[in-house]
C-alpha cells in the first residue's frame, strides 16, 4: 500500500489539514494528549508513536527522549517501521522528511496510517476497503429520498447522505423529514454538530469549505465517514448477524418446502397405487367375448396413458428426495425422514405389489379369452350336433308306436322286422353323437359356460328321448319277433338294400356333419393338419361312389324283380326308409361341402400366415429393441463411473445421451402397436423371439429411470463440490481413487475396499495383517479415523458411522465417499454460530423480542421465526421474551421446533 497522492493546492492541503487533525486527536485524546500543527507537533516522533500504539493496541519500541535531531529521526524511524511492519509499502518517504516538517510527506504517512487502520478493515461482501466502505454507506442510505451515494466526493456536498447514516441509526438525533436538499449548509452543519455532540466523532470538516469546492477532497470524506463505519459498528455487527440468520432461515425454509412437496408426490402416488391395486385384482369374468375383450382394452388404456406418468412421479419421487439429502447434508441438517409409509423402500415396494398385479391380471385377461373361445367353439359344435340329432329323432317315436304289423301279411311283417332291424343299427349307429353331445355338455359346465342351463335342459330333453327310443324299440323288436314266427317270407334284396344303405347313409350324414365342423387353430401346423386330415377324406370318396353305386345297383335289381315277378311291394322298400333318391342327394351335398371345406382352410391358411407374419415382425423389432436397452444401461454404468471432462461436462454429455434416449422412444410406440395387434388376433406363444412385451416396458422403464437417477448423481456432486469448495482436480482425485478400487463397477466401495481408497489418497490407517477378513468393523474404522487425526467419542464416531454407512449395508457410495472426505473443512453454518447471531441482535440478552426480530430480518423471515420460537422462560425472562437459543439448537436437529 502506497501513500497515494496528496493535493498541493492551498484549500485541499487546508482541508486534509483539518480533517487529518481532528482524526489524530480523536485517538489521541484517549491518550491525554492532543496536537494543533500536524507540520509540527510530530516532527519529534513521540506523538506519532503515541498515536500508532493508541489505533493499534500494540506497544511500540522505547521512544528516544533527547532533543537532537538524530534522536528525532530515531523516533520517526520506529514508527515508519512499525506501519512498514503491517504490511504497508512506504514510497518515496523517510524520517528526515517528517523531522524537517515537510507538510506534503506528513499528510502523505497520516492518510497511510488512515487507510491502514481505519480503512483497510472495513469490507463488505468481500470487496476492497474503499468499495466496501462505499457499498455500506450505499446500503444504509438506500431507504432515504433524494440520497445517491455513488463516490466520496460530489454525493456529499448537499449534506443529505450524512444525515441519512446518522438517522439510519439513531432516528432520534435528526428529524430527516424536515432536512432540505437545496439547503446544504443546514444540512451539513446539523450532520457535524450532531456527530460531535452525541456519536463521539469529531468535527473533522467544515461546511463551507465542502460546499465551495467544486469537489471535495476524497481523502477528507473518506476519513470522516470512516468514522461513522466505526462508530455504528455495533449496528454493522447486528446486521451481520440479521444476514447469516436469514441465510440460515432461508435454508430451513426452502427444505421445508421440498419435504412437504415430497410428502405431498409421494402420498399422491401411494393413493393412486392403492386405487390402481384393487381394480388389477378383480377377476370378476365376464359371460361374453365382447365383454373380455372390452376389459382387454381397459388395460391397454392404463398401460398407454396412465400408468407412464406415474412412472416418471415415480422416478422424480426418488431423485427430490436424494437432492433434498444432499441439500441438507450440505447445510449440516440432519437427514430427512418422510412420514411413515412414505420411505421411498415403501414407494417401492407398493410399486412391486402394482406391477404383481397388473402382471396377474393380464395374464387372467388372457386366459379369460381363451376359455370363452373355447367355450363359444364347443357351444357351436354342441348346437351344430344337437339340431343334426334331433332331426334324426323327429317321428321316431311315433314309427315305433305304431301297430302297423297286426293287420300285416307276412311279406310285410317280415319286412317291418327287417326294417326294424335296420332302425336298430341306426339307432346303434347314432349312440356316439348322442355320447358326444353330452361329453360336450359336461365340459361347458365344467367351463362355467354362462348359458349352461340351457345347455343342459336341451341335453337332458336329448339323454330323455334317447332313452325312450331305446325302451319302445325293445319293445318293437318284441312285438315283431313274436309276430315273426307267423310270417315267413321276406325280400332278401330289399334287406340287402337296407342292410348297405343304412350305414351308406350314416357315413354320408357323419361326412356332412365333419365337413360342416367348426373349427379353432393357432398355428401354421395345426391348420395344416387339418388340411392333411381333409385330403386323406376326399381320396375316399371314389370308393364310396363305388358302394353308393352298388346299393343302387341292388335297388335295380329289386325293381327288375318287381317288374319281372309282378311282386306286390307298395312301391316302397319294407326294410328302410331310406330310398336312392335320398342317397343321391346327400351325396351330392357331401360332393358340395367338400369345395366349401377346401375354401375354409384355405381362409384359415391365410389367417394363421398372416398370425406368423405379425410374430415375426414383433419378434424383428423385439430382438433389435430388448438387446438395446441392455447395452444403454451398459454403457450408462459406464458413463457413471468414468471421468471425462468436469462434472458439467459429464452432466451435458449424460443429457445429449438422455435426449438419445427419449427420442427411441418412437421404436417402443410402434412395438406397443404391433403387440396389440398379436393380442387382437389372439396370438398367445411367439417361437421367433425370447423377448415378451413386459420385458422390453421393464426394460424401458428402467433405463429411463437409471439416466435419471445417473444425472441426478452427478448433479448431487456437484452442489456438494460448490457447497463443500472442491477443485475440479479433488472431485477427479477422488473419483480416480473411487473407480480404481471399484473393481467390481457396481458404483459401491466395501469396507476394505474404503479402507484401500484413503489409503491411495495419502491417508495413514494401517493394516493389521491379523484382520484380513475382507471387511471393516466399527472398531477398525474408528481407528482408520483416528490414524487421519480424528479424535472422538463413542457418541460423535457412531455419529460419522451412520453418515458414511446410514443403513447398515456394508457399502460406501461416491456421494457418502466425497462427503467424508470434505466435511472436516467445509465452511458450514453451526447452531452455535447462528445462536451467537441471535444474541448480536438481543443485545447480548439471553432472549429477543418480536418487535426486536421485526427490525433486523425481512418480514417473512422475522415472522418465521416468531411462530416458531418457544418463550423464554429464564430468571431474566420479561414479558414477550422469546428463547432463540433452543431455536437455534433445533434449526439444526438438536432438538424439535
Amino acid at each position: 500500500m502506497g501513500i497515494g497522492c496528496i493535493p498541493s493546492c492551498s484549500s485541499t492541503k487546508l482541508l486534509l489539514l483539518l480533517t487529518f487533525t481532528a482524526w489524530c486527536n480523536s485517538h489521541l485524546r484517549k491518550a491525554g494528549t492532543q496536537i494543533e500543527n500536524i507540520e509540527e507537533d510530530f516532527r519529534d516522533g513521540l506523538k506519532l508513536m503515541l498515536l500508532l500504539e493508541v489505533i493499534s493496541g500494540e506497544r511500540l519500541a522505547k521512544p528516544e527522549r533527547g532533543k537532537m535531531r538524530v534522536h528525532k529521526i530515531s523516533n520517526v524511524n520506529k514508527a515508519l517501521n512499525f506501519i512498514a511492519s503491517k504490511g504497508v509499502k512506504l514510497v518515496s518517504i523517510g524520517a528526515e522528511e517528517i523531522v524537517d516538517g515537510n507538510a506534503k510527506m506528513t499528510l502523505g504517512m497520516i492518510w497511510t496510517i488512515i487507510l491502514r487502520f481505519a480503512i483497510q478493515d472495513i469490507s463488505v461482501e468481500e470487496t476492497s476497503a474503499k468499495e466496501g466502505l462505499l457499498l455500506w454507506c450505499q446500503r444504509k442510505t438506500a431507504p432515504y429520498k433524494n440520497v445517491n451515494i455513488q463516490n466520496f466526493h460530489i454525493s456529499w456536498k448537499d449534506g443529505l447522505g450524512f444525515c441519512a447514516l446518522i438517522h439510519r441509526h439513531r432516528p432520534e438525533l435528526i428529524d430527516y423529514g424536515k432536512l432540505r436538499k437545496d439547503d446544504p449548509m443546514t444540512n451539513l452543519n446539523t450532520a457535524f454538530d450532531v456527530a460531535e455532540k452525541y456519536l463521539d466523532i469529531p468535527k473533522m470538516l467544515d461546511a463551507e469549505d465542502i460546499v465551495g469546492t467544486a469537489r471535495p477532497d476524497e481523502k477528507a470524506i473518506m476519513t470522516y465517514v470512516s468514522s461513522f463505519y466505526h462508530a455504528f459498528s455495533g449496528a454493522q455487527k447486528a446486521e451481520t448477524a440479521a444476514n447469516r440468520i436469514c441465510k440460515v432461515l432461508a435454508v430451513n425454509q426452502e427444505n421445508e418446502q421440498l419435504m412437504e412437496d415430497y410428502e405431498k408426490l409421494a402420498s399422491d402416488l401411494l393413493e393412486w397405487i392403492r386405487r390402481t391395486i384393487p381394480w388389477l385384482e378383480n377377476r370378476v369374468p365376464e359371460n361374453t367375448m365382447q365383454a373380455m375383450q372390452q376389459k382387454l382394452e381397459d388395460f391397454r388404456d392404463y398401460r398407454r396413458l396412465h400408468k407412464p406418468p406415474k412412472v416418471q412421479e415415480k422416478c422424480q419421487l426418488e431423485i427430490n428426495f436424494n437432492t433434498l439429502q444432499t441439500k441438507l447434508r450440505l447445510s449440516n441438517r440432519p437427514a430427512f425422514m418422510p412420514s411413515e409409509g412414505k420411505m421411498v423402500s415403501d414407494i417401492s415396494n407398493a410399486w412391486g405389489s402394482l406391477e404383481g398385479a397388473e402382471k396377474g391380471y393380464e395374464e387372467w385377461l388372457l386366459n379369460e379369452i381363451r376359455r370363452l373361445e373355447r367355450l363359444d367353439h364347443l357351444a357351436e359344435k354342441f348346437r351344430q350336433k344337437a339340431a343334426i340329432h334331433e332331426a334324426w329323432t323327429d317321428g321316431k317315436e311315433e314309427m315305433l308306436q305304431q301297430k302297423d304289423y297286426e293287420t300285416a301279411s307276412l311279406s310285410d311283417i317280415k319286412a317291418l322286422l327287417k326294417k326294424h332291424e335296420a332302425f336298430e343299427s341306426d339307432l346303434a349307429a347314432h349312440q356316439d353323437r348322442v355320447e358326444q353331445i353330452a361329453a360336450i355338455a359336461q365340459e361347458l359346465n365344467e367351463l362355467e359356460y354362462y348359458d349352461s342351463p340351457s345347455v343342459n335342459v336341451r341335453c337332458q330333453q336329448i339323454c330323455d328321448q334317447w332313452d325312450s327310443l331305446g325302451v319302445l324299440t325293445q319293445k318293437r323288436s318284441e312285438a315283431l319277433q313274436r309276430t315273426e314266427k307267423l310270417l315267413e317270407t321276406i325280400d332278401q334284396l330289399y334287406l340287402e338294400f337296407a342292410k348297405r344303405a343304412a350305414p351308406f347313409n350314416n357315413w354320408m350324414e357323419g361326412a356332412m356333419e365333419d365337413l360342416q365342423d367348426t373349427f379353432i387353430v393357432h398355428t401354421i401346423e395345426e391348420i395344416q393338419g387339418l388340411s392333411t386330415a381333409h385330403e386323406q377324406f376326399k381320396a375316399t370318396l371314389p370308393e364310396a361312389d363305388k358302394e353308393r353305386q352298388a346299393i343302387l345297383g341292388i335297388h335295380n335289381e329289386i325293381a327288375k324283380i318287381v317288374q319281372t315277378y309282378h311282386v306286390n311291394m307298395a312301391g316302397t322298400n319294407p326294410y328302410t326308409t331310406i330310398n336312392p333318391q335320398e342317397i343321391n342327394a346327400k351325396w351330392d351335398k357331401v360332393r358340395q361341402l367338400v369345395p366349401q371345406r377346401d375354401q375354409a382352410l384355405i381362409e384359415e391358411h391365410a389367417r394363421q400366415q398372416n398370425n406368423e407374419r405379425l410374430r415375426r415382425q414383433f419378434a424383428n423389432q423385439a430382438n433389435v429393441i430388448g438387446p438395446w436397452i441392455q447395452t444403454k444401461m451398459e454403457e450408462i454404468g459406464r458413463i457413471s463411473i468414468e471421468m471425462h471432462g468436469t462434472l458439467e461436462d459429464q452432466l451435458t454429455h449424460l443429457r445429449q445421451y438422455e435426449k438419445s434416449i427419449v427420442n427411441y422412444k418412437p421404436k417402443i410406440d410402434q412395438l406397443e402397436g404391433d403387440h396389440q395387434l398379436i393380442q387382437e388376433a389372439l396370438i398367445f406363444d411367439n417361437k421367433h423371439t425370447n423377448y415378451t412385451m413386459e420385458h422390453i416396458r421393464v426394460g424401458w422403464e428402467q433405463l429411463l429411470t437409471t439416466i435419471a437417477r445417473t444425472i441426478n448423481e452427478i448433479e448431487n456432486q456437484v452442489l456438494t463440490r460448490d457447497a463443500k469448495g472442491i477443485s475440479q482436480e479433488q472431485m477427479n482425485e477422488f473419483r480416480a481413487s473411487f473407480n480404481h478400487f471399484d473393481r467390481d463397477h457396481s458404483g459401491t466401495l466395501g469396507a476394505e475396499e474404503f479402507k484401500a481408497c484413503l489409503i491411495s489418497l495419502g491417508f495413514d490407517i494401517g493394516n493389521d495383517a491379523q484382520k484380513r477378513t475382507g471387511m471393516m468393523d466399527a472398531e477398525d474404522f474408528r481407528a482408520c479415523l483416528i490414524s487421519m487425526g480424528y479424535n472422538m467419542g463413542e457418541a460423535e464416531f457412531a455419529r460419522i458411522m451412520s453418515i458414511v454407512d446410514p443403513n447398515r449395508l456394508g457399502v460406501i457410495t461416491f456421494q457418502a465417499f466425497i462427503d467424508f472426505m470434505s466435511r472436516e473443512t467445509a465452511d458450514t453454518d453451526t447452531a452455535d454460530q447462528v445462536m451467537a447471531s441471535f444474541k448480536v441482535l438481543a443485545g447480548d440478552k439471553n432472549y429477543i423480542l418480536a418487535d426486536e426480530l421485526r427490525r433486523e430480518l425481512p418480514p417473512d423471515q422475522a415472522e418465521y421465526c416468531i411462530a416458531r420460537m418457544t418463550p423464554y422462560t429464564g430468571p431474566d425472562a420479561i414479558p414477550g421474551a422469546l428463547d432463540y437459543m433452543s431455536f437455534s439448537t433445533a434449526l439444526y436437529g438438536e432438538s424439535d421446533l
